[in-house]
């Protein structure tokens, strides 16, 4: 029996996926093999010797303590993807409501509470109408910073309404690639998007390398006119350099869905309460994926979306039993393994390693059963993190 505490409220269609009759689910669970999180800060919360495996159920993980859990064998999950469609729908809600006057002429229209005749009102509103027109998004130039699953389908939408799209990201992985519409220019630089674009839409995770990636020195490349739309992450936008270009002029508008105290009322920045994910929908999407990878982790050892280890995946051998090894990724540490497993008597029926960065992972299936002498003298094999007999799989 495997057990799952969640943080959060996780939507029922994710739950679904543990099978009752493996899995103990709740908020309240003692000794855990993992959690399932969506915005629950974990730098601060114990974590169990027991605990295997964590998974978020949204993209970004600035809310676990990632490099601490690397240090101990636990494999942290997030949903990349899963969210992207209802992200980009509240991408282009703010291009639209930052270029078309939607929300002051809302405002007006909620104010003229004291006309009380339609005739009289229409007019009036024929008349003022002109001081909310706007431009149209047909022919502009999107600058899309972090091509991955959220920016592909950005641009995807962008291009359907006839707008120019660039991009820049330094990091675009292969599956990312095939993923971007050939009508996307690759930019080779951030300084040349910025100077490009009338909007620009990031999509970046927050690490160190973005932390105010947007700051006084890239808003001085922009157009008076540009609006920049954050719905990544808060820490990527310096919000002070933000309000000065405003201020000056210097910069068209802000649509974020991080509010800052400093821009709260700004006439030119629109921010809303962190809901780009916030559909029914988005919810159980990254409920279900998180829910599978757990699965899919404590029961066979397969990794998929992890963001300190690498993927891995071994199809179960029938009657094999299954070893995982979770190690730093120096040479040498899979032949240790290899030879404990050897001078036991124990044959290797088929296995896989693989690494990224510091971490690697085998998965190992041995034709008989192992002892526990054997596993400790894995366990003490130098630069082995963790290591994790697997019971057979569940029917």
């Amino acid at each position: 029996m495997y057990k799952v505490r969640t943080y959060n409220k996780i939507a029922v269609k994710g739950l679904n996926c543990f099978d009752r009759q493996h899995y103990e689910v709740g908020s309240d669970i003692g000794h855990p093999e993992a959690f399932l999180i969506r915005s629950q800060k974990l730098h601060d919360v114990a974590m169990p010797e027991t605990l295997l495996a964590i998974a978020r159920a949204g993209a970004g993980v600035n809310n676990v303590p990632v490099n601490d859990c690397s240090t101990r064998g636990i494999v942290v999950f997030n949903t990349p993807g899963a969210n992207a469609n209802a992200v980009k729908e509240l991408v282009i809600a703010g291009m639209l409501m930052s270029t078309r006057g939607i929300l002051p002429g809302i405002a007006y229209v909620n104010s003229l509470t004291a006309i009380t005749d339609s005739g009289e009102m229409s007019t009036l509103l024929e008349k003022e109408k002109a001081r909310f027109a706007g431009i149209e998004v047909k022919g502009k130039t999107l600058g899309i910073v972090g091509l991955g699953a959220i920016g592909s389908m950005v641009a995807d939408m962008a291009l359907a309404l006839d707008m120019k799209v660039v991009g820049f990201d330094p990091a675009l992985s292969v599956d990312a690639a095939w993923r971007l519409s050939n009508a996307v220019t690759r930019m080779e630089n951030l300084q040349s998007l910025l100077a490009r674009s009338d909007f620009i839409s990031l999509h970046v995770p927050a690490i160190d390398a973005t932390h105010h990636l947007i700051n006084d020195e890239a808003l001085r490349l922009v157009k008076p006119t540009t609006v920049i739309l954050n719905f990544a992450r808060e820490s990527i936008v310096d919000p002070a350099a933000i309000k000065r270009s405003l201020d000056a002029d210097k910069l068209g508008h802000y649509v974020c869905d991080f509010p800052e105290p400093m821009l709260l009322n700004h006439s030119k920045v629109i921010a809303m309460p962190h809901i780009g994910a916030s559909t029914e929908e988005s919810e159980e999407n990254c409920a279900v994926m998180a829910a599978n990878q757990l699965v899919n982790y404590l029961e066979d050892g397969n990794v998929t979306n992890s963001v300190n280890f690498p993927s891995v995946s071994l199809n179960r051998t029938p009657g094999a039993t299954r070893i995982t090894v979770l190690n730093d990724n120096v040479s040498g540490v899979l032949g240790h393994v290899l030879s404990v497993l050897a001078e036991n008597q124990v044959n290797v029926i088929d296995m896989v390693n693989k690494s990224r960065g510091d971490l690697g992972i085998n998965i190992i299936d041995a034709e008989t059963a192992v002892g526990d002498a054997v596993i400790a003298a894995i366990r003490a094999v130098p630069h082995v993190i963790r290591v994790r007999v697997l019971p057979a799989a569940m029917v």
